[in-house]
C-alpha cells in the first residue's frame, strides 16, 4: 500500500504545520475536562491527557481536540467524549459501538488482529474522510504497535449507523455492534467526524491489564524524550 502510506504521511505532515503548540497535561486542563464531563472517570481522562502528551513529546503533533471512549462503560451509555482542549469546552458526548465480537453491552475482548471483529485499545490520530459502504466516514491510524496498528488494514474508522441508538438500546439491553469501528448515530456522525478529522486525537480505554502495562504512552520514558529532543 505505498501510495496509500504516502498519503498518510503527507496528511500528518501537514497536520504538524496546522495545529498549535502542545497543551500541558496539567491539574488544570484536567480540572477542566472533568467539570465539562462529570460522568466520565477521572482517571481515565488524565491518562488519555497523558497519552497524547506523551505522543506529541516523541514527536506527534499536537491537536485541539480530543475524543476519549471509556469501552468499561455499557453500550447503552454515552461513553465517547470529545473535547475542544484550546476552548476547554465538550463538544460531543454521544453512544458509541464496539465489535461483534468484543461483548455484548459490556465489552470484554479487544483486538488488533484482521478479521477478529473486535475493537482496539490505545491512542490513534485521525486522518481523512471517505464515503464509504458506511457512508460518510474517518479513518483512523493507530499509534501503538501490537495494540492498534493494524487499524488502517482493518478499516477501523469512525462512521454512523442506524445500530447505534437509544431505541435499539431499549429494545436490545444494547446498541448494535461494528466489526470493531467507534460508530455513532448517523444523525451525529458527520458533524462529529469534521470535528475530528484532519489529525486529532482518539484515546480508547479499557482496564486491560496488558495493555495498561505495556502501551508507550502511558509509560512515558520523559527523561528519553528530553535527550532525543535536545539540541
Amino acid at each position: 500500500m505505498p501510495c496509500l502510506r504516502h498519503a498518510i504521511c503527507a496528511l500528518l505532515l501537514s497536520a504538524a504545520c496546522a495545529v498549535p503548540a502542545a497543551h500541558a497535561t496539567d491539574a488544570t486542563l484536567l480540572d477542566a475536562l472533568q467539570r465539562l464531563a462529570p460522568q466520565a472517570n477521572p482517571k481515565v481522562l488524565g491518562l488519555a491527557l497523558d497519552a497524547t502528551r506523551c505522543a506529541v513529546a516523541h514527536g506527534q503533533p499536537a491537536s485541539d481536540r480530543l475524543a476519549v471512549i471509556d469501552y468499561s462503560l455499557p453500550s447503552t451509555r454515552p461513553r465517547l467524549w470529545v473535547f475542544d482542549l484550546a476552548r476547554r469546552k465538550l463538544l460531543f458526548n454521544v453512544l458509541v459501538a464496539h465489535g461483534r465480537n468484543t461483548g455484548n453491552n459490556l465489552a470484554r475482548h479487544f483486538s488488533n488482529r484482521d478479521g477478529s471483529l473486535e475493537s482496539s485499545l490505545g491512542l490513534f490520530r485521525t486522518l481523512d474522510t471517505y464515503e464509504g459502504h458506511n457512508g460518510y466516514s474517518l479513518r483512523l491510524a493507530g499509534l501503538e504497535p501490537g495494540t492498534n496498528d493494524h487499524a488502517l488494514e482493518r478499516a477501523l474508522v469512525i462512521h454512523g449507523a442506524s445500530y447505534v441508538s437509544r431505541a435499539f438500546a431499549k429494545r436490545e439491553g444494547r446498541i448494535g455492534r461494528s466489526w470493531g469501528c467507534p460508530a455513532v448515530r448517523t444523525a451525529v456522525a458527520r458533524p462529529l467526524i469534521d470535528t475530528l478529522k484532519g489529525g486529532q486525537y482518539v484515546f480508547s480505554y479499557y482496564p486491560d491489564a496488558r495493555w495498561l502495562s505495556s502501551s508507550p504512552y502511558l509509560a512515558c520514558d520523559t527523561v528519553r524524550t528530553a535527550a532525543a529532543n535536545a539540541p
